[in-house]
């Protein structure tokens, strides 16, 4: 049980790290990444939304208790990276820099298996 409290919480902060990174030029609107929403075709404003988004999702993994809305932000997060994937794929082809994706879906993925392990462990005490 520890072990997994332990891995959970270092994935989860490396990951609710990597999120929180990516969403302050988001919220902020910042040139660069109005440049690479306009590049995939989305409009400006979408980009304070997803900054937004992912801030509260932080919020609600990195806050204990609350397993259902954990739950949907593990959702959000997984439409996002992988809708931000294929985004990127669609508007210029695949770039091997786009493995660099495979770091925060696999952070997001060890986080959610490790929270359902934890999960599981409390339901059997």
């Amino acid at each position: 049980m520890k072990k997994n409290k332990i891995i959970y919480w270092i994935v989860t902060i490396l990951f609710g790290a990597f999120m929180i990174f990516t969403a302050i030029p988001e919220v902020m609107n910042t040139a660069e990444s109005v440049a690479f929403m306009d590049h995939l075709g989305y409009p400006a404003y979408f980009n304070q939304f997803l900054g937004i988004a992912k801030i509260l999702g932080c919020i609600a993994i990195l806050i204990p208790g609350f397993p259902r809305v954990k739950e949907w932000a593990y959702a959000g997060f997984a439409f996002d990276l992988i809708g931000a994937t294929y985004s990127v794929l669609a508007a210029g082809g695949f770039d091997v820099q786009m493995l660099f994706m495979l770091l925060p879906i696999g952070l997001m993925l060890l986080s959610y298996v490790y929270f359902h392990k934890m999960m599981k462990a409390v339901r059997v005490n």
